[in-house]
């Protein structure tokens, strides 16, 4: 499905009917891997209509000129939730640089929302000044990895704390097509500038705190967005849940994939409880 935001055709794919939630991939991306992520978790719980969207720049949706920055991507994430679900009160989910759009989201439409979901965020946009662990490999597979063409490995295993038949399908289900990257040109416009890949304005500067419940899932050895960072803004959501797991990195997802749906099962319920109390 598209939706026409000024000379943009935004793409998204829909699931189910009832309460909505949007759900943001992270950068060089697309929406693909969280349909992955999050559709296992509705096979049996009615009443969401998961919206998927592709950002500006990756997967199906083109980058335009104007585009220079998060500030503008962020307008058109706005824009995308007022056309698609106008006046509706909703819930968004947000991974890796989708969890700083997320709170983009949360910051400026914090009253009609019913949930927050981070997973593995990206909290300081700029590289230097994030606080990660070195990378570091736990579980190791030799015959598998003997088993991939010269190089590839390196490729299919660049994330993962975890080496295992499960990870590689993952990424070659998710990350290996056409739509892989989108527009790398536009993409690197933004990301290689610290200043166009951050808001212009303290994201985490909330007028107040977000009293929906949230639930904020990070890796002990994700070396991409870390985990350290993130507890420093769990004062903004007072029904918020911190997680760190062990044995996961940014591959959090698929790495402790039996804990991710507990954990995101528990939330959804607390959702539903919330939204219950606030109509």
């Amino acid at each position: 499905m598209e939706c026409q935001i000024k000379d943009i055709s935004v793409y998204y794919e829909l699931f189910g009917e009832g309460r909505p939630i949007i759900m943001i991939h992270g950068w060089s991306v697309d929406h693909r891997y969280m349909v992955s992520d999050m559709e296992p978790l509705f096979r049996q719980r009615d009443g969401w209509k998961r919206i998927y969207l592709d950002l500006p720049g990756h997967g199906r949706t083109p980058g335009k000129d104007w585009i220079t920055n998060q500030d503008k991507i962020l307008d058109v994430v706005l824009d995308f939730i007022d056309n698609v679900i106008s006046g509706q009160r909703f819930v968004v989910v947000g991974s890796s640089a989708g969890a700083y759009l997320a709170r983009g989201v949360v910051h400026h439409r914090s009253a009609s929302i019913d949930g927050l979901l981070l997973t593995v965020p990206l909290i300081v946009a700029d590289d230097a000044k994030r606080q990660v662990p070195s990378p570091v490999t736990l579980v190791v597979d030799s015959a598998l990895v003997s088993e991939l063409e010269p190089g590839e490995a390196e490729g299919l295993f660049q994330l993962a704390v975890v080496q295992s038949r499960k990870v590689v399908d993952y990424i070659r289900v998710n990350f290996t097509s056409a739509s892989e990257t989108g527009d790398q040109v536009f993409q690197a416009k933004i990301r290689e500038d610290p200043e166009n890949y951050a808001f212009s304005f303290d994201v985490d500067a909330l007028p107040k705190p977000c009293p929906a419940p949230t639930l904020i899932v990070t890796g002990r050895q994700d070396f991409v967005a870390g985990y350290r960072d993130a507890w420093e803004i769990l004062e903004n959501y007072p029904r918020g849940t911190f997680v760190v797991l062990d044995r996961a990195g940014h591959l959090l997802t698929i790495e402790q994939e039996d804990l991710f749906h507990a954990l995101v099962g528990e939330w959804l319920d607390r959702v539903e409880e919330y939204a219950g109390v606030k109509r």
